[in-house]
């Protein structure tokens, strides 16, 4: 259930005024949920956007399908036999469900209404996701990046934000590598959601990612991230660019993945 019109006001006015500046963030966030307290998205208990309760009540899961046909149940998401020859990503694991109405109103809220609070618990949603598997651990996270005109409108890099805190959550002891200046977006590629056909999206995203340093990748397994995979097409290409550099293993991991009207999802 969304919070009604005054809590919704409140998201706005407390990020737009946390984000006018780094200087005092603390004293700040402190005067701000006094005076524009936080709700939970679902239940509206005050103090956090998605309180432990509802949180937990948030279904992980529990299988996972091939990233490209979407129709056989492989473990960790591997990419099926059939599929192999076809994409370079080894394979896909989706943390829960975009039509949990919790899940999809939040992720909105993270990428549109820029609150970067929220990276918290969705990224607490990929730290369990990632625990469910017995996935092999990479040797280090590369956030699908965004072109720099897209960053300077949304203020953070979603996907960033979401890898730092699997890093430092799925390994507390041994925090994972993250590199964030390897793959680089090299043209504004527009809005993917916009595109309704698939062979357009593919299209749309084709040489948009370069590898800066090959040496970087040469031979690792690299898990990409970002907050929502909908055809698949950006995961697939940024997997194509670095595997042309020679990356071992590519493997992504999303919050959700969304359908398109004219694909219904299969993912439980």
């Amino acid at each position: 259930m969304i919070p009604h019109f005054c809590k919704v006001n409140n998201i706005n006015v407390h990020n737009l005024i946390l984000q006018s500046g780094a200087l005092l963030l603390k004293s700040k966030k402190v005067m701000l949920d006094t005076l524009f307290p936080i709700f939970c998205l679902r239940c509206h208990k005050e103090g956090s956007w998605i309180c432990d309760s509802c949180l937990e009540k948030i279904p992980i899961n529990t299988e996972q399908l091939c990233p490209l046909c979407e129709k056989t149940e492989t473990p960790n998401g591997r990419t099926c036999f059939a599929c192999r020859k076809k994409t370079s990503l080894d394979g896909l694991i989706v943390a829960a469900s975009y039509r949990d109405k919790l899940i999809s109103h939040t992720i909105h809220l993270f990428k549109y209404s820029f609150v970067a609070d929220l990276h918290k618990p969705l990224g607490g949603i990929l730290v369990k996701a990632l625990l469910k598997t017995d996935a092999e651990l990479p040797n280090f996270i590369i956030p699908v990046p965004l072109h720099p005109r897209r960053l300077r409108w949304r203020g953070f890099n979603q996907a960033e934000l979401l890898s730092q805190h699997l890093a430092k959550n799925i390994l507390p002891a041994n925090e994972l590598a993250i590199k964030t200046d390897t793959l680089e977006r090299l043209r504004y590629t527009g809005v993917q959601k916009s595109i309704k056909n698939i062979r357009e999206r593919k299209s749309n995203i084709a040489g948009a990612f370069k590898v800066k340093n090959k040496q970087d990748v040469f031979g690792k397994t690299i898990l990409l991230i970002d907050d929502v995979a909908t055809t698949g097409a950006t995961l697939f290409e940024c997997a194509k660019t670095l595997k042309q550099a020679g990356a071992r293993q590519v493997f992504a991991l999303v919050v959700a993945r969304q359908e398109l009207n004219t694909r219904r999802g299969k993912q439980r």
